[in-house]
C-alpha cells in the first residue's frame, strides 16, 4: 500500500482540501455502525423500481445498445422529458436543444453551477436545503450567500428576496438556488409565492436555479414549476431518483433556455461523456409508460406522513406538516439542552433511531433533525415507540436536575 510521498502533499485542490464530506452521508454512515438501528437518515425510497422499467434496462442490454450515447442524451428520452414537463408542468422545452440528460440531480446542479459562476460570483441559497449546493458554489470560485428562510415558516419571501438583493449588490449576486418541495422541510411553494419571487428576479440580471426533484410528491397541493412562470431566467432541475425510487440508476436532467444549455452541456460532456444506456432506457420507458408510478407511492408516504408528524408534535418535537418530500423537520425541546449533533448522536446511540442533524442543512438548521420517512411504517412505528421511551428519559433527568 503506497503511501503519498511527502513533497505531494501541498499540491492540492486549495479550494476543496479544507471541505468536509457531506454531513447526510457521514452521519448516515456513523450511525449505520450501531447494531440494531433504525435509519431515518437517507432520502432513499424504500420502495423498489417498477418492474416494467426495470425490463426496459434489461431489454436495451439484450439489444445490444451498448455504444456511447449522445453526450445530452438519447433523443427519445429528451423528447419523453420535453413531453413529461409540458403534461405535467405546462413548461416547453426543445428536446434537441433545451434539455441534458445527467448523471442523477446531482451532476445537473453541477454542470449547471459550475456553467455560470466565475470567481467572486455570489450565488444565494434558500436555507434549510440540500446540503450539496453551497460546497458546489465554492469548488467553481463563487460565493455562497445563505439566506435563512426559519423565520417565514421555511419560505422565501419576495420581501427578504430583495433585502438580501439590496445588502449584497443585486449586481454581483449571479443566481438564486431553490430546492422545493423541500429537503429537508417538506416546505412546498404556492404558485403566488412563488409569483412573488419571480417578480423580484425578473428585475435582476440573475438566474433562478430550481431543484424540483419532489415534484412528484406533493400532498393535497398541486405543483407549480418556477420555469412556467420565468422560463426565460430559470435552470430546471429534476430527475427519476425520487418519483421512481431510481436512486442508483442515477438519471436526471437540466433544462433552461438554449444559449445556457449550449454553454452548461459543455461542462456535462467533460465531466461524464454521456449517461449510462441501460438507466436512460429505463428513464424513457418511466417517462412514457410510467408516468402514475409515483401516485401509488405518494399516497403510502402521506400515510407515513399523517403517522410521524403527530406523534412527533405530541412528544414535544414541534413539527410542521410537510406538504411535499419525504421528510419531517423537528425542532428538539430547546429544555433538552443539545445541539442536533449533540442530539442526534444520542438518539441513536441510546435509543438505536438514525436521524440527521439540522445543522447539516445550512442556516436556520441547528436546533432541528430530519427524519425520513421513507421508510417502512413498521420501522416508523418502531421508531416512535423509542422515541418516546427517550424522550420520557430526558425529561425526567431533567426533572430531577430541576
Amino acid at each position: 500500500m503506497p503511501l503519498l510521498d511527502s513533497k505531494l502533499k501541498t499540491i492540492v485542490n486549495q479550494t476543496l482540501a479544507p471541505m468536509g464530506v457531506s454531513q447526510i452521508r457521514f452521519f448516515a454512515q456513523k450511525f449505520a455502525q450501531i447494531p440494531g438501528i433504525i435509519k431515518l437518515t437517507l432520502g432513499e425510497p424504500d420502495f423498489n423500481v417498477p418492474e416494467h422499467v426495470k425490463a426496459a434496462a434489461i431489454q436495451s442490454i439484450r439489444e445490444n445498445k451498448s455504444h456511447y450515447s449522445d453526450q445530452r442524451g438519447i433523443m427519445e428520452l429528451r423528447t419523453a422529458i420535453s413531453d413529461y414537463l409540458q403534461q405535467r408542468f405546462h413548461v416547453s422545452y426543445d428536446a434537441a436543444s433545451e434539455i441534458v440528460v445527467t448523471v442523477g440531480a446531482t451532476e445537473a446542479i453541477f454542470a449547471a453551477l459550475g456553467s455560470l459562476i466565475n470567481p467572486g460570483d455570489k450565488i444565494l441559497v434558500a436555507t434549510p436545503t440540500f446540503a450539496l449546493y453551497w460546497p458546489v458554489i465554492e469548488i467553481f470560485g463563487g460565493i455562497p450567500v445563505q439566506v435563512d428562510t426559519t423565520a417565514d415558516g421555511f419560505r422565501l419571501t419576495g420581501e427578504h428576496l430583495q433585502e438580501v438583493l439590496d445588502r449584497e449588490g443585486a449586481g454581483n449576486v449571479k443566481a438564486l438556488v431553490l430546492n422545493f418541495p423541500g429537503n429537508p422541510t417538506g416546505f412546498e411553494y404556492s404558485r403566488d409565492q412563488l409569483q412573488e419571487l419571480a417578480d423580484v428576479i425578473k428585475q435582476n440580471a440573475m438566474y433562478v436555479l430550481t431543484d424540483e426533484i419532489y415534484a412528484e410528491l406533493t400532498y393535497g397541493q398541486p405543483h407549480t414549476s418556477m420555469a412556467e412562470l420565468l422560463p426565460e431566467q430559470t435552470i430546471l432541475i429534476n430527475g427519476l431518483s425520487k418519483s421512481h425510487a431510481m436512486t442508483g440508476y442515477r438519471i436526471g436532467y437540466f433544462v433552461g433556455p438554449k444559449d445556457f444549455v449550449v454553454n452548461a452541456s459543455k461542462l456535462h460532456g467533460f465531466a461524464v461523456t454521456s449517461p449510462s444506456n441501460p438507466a436512460q432506457y429505463a428513464a424513457l420507458e418511466a417517462l412514457t409508460n410510467g408516468v402514475d408510478d409515483a401516485q401509488d407511492m405518494r399516497q403510502v408516504y402521506q400515510q407515513r406522513r399523517d403517522y410521524i408528524v403527530p406523534k412527533l408534535n405530541v412528544l414535544g418535537y414541534e413539527t410542521a406538516l410537510p406538504a411535499g418530500a419525504f421528510y419531517a423537520f423537528a425542532k428538539i425541546p430547546a429544555s433538552f439542552g443539545l445541539s442536533s449533533v449533540e442530539f442526534a448522536t444520542k438518539l441513536a446511540e441510546e435509543a438505536k433511531v438514525g436521524v440527521t442533524p439540522g445543522s447539516a442543512f445550512g442556516a436556520g438548521g441547528e436546533g432541528y433533525v430530519r427524519l425520513s420517512y421513507a421508510s417502512s411504517m413498521a420501522d416508523l412505528q418502531e421508531a416512535m415507540a423509542r422515541l418516546t421511551v427517550f424522550t420520557e428519559k430526558m425529561q425526567t433527568e431533567l426533572k430531577i436536575k430541576g
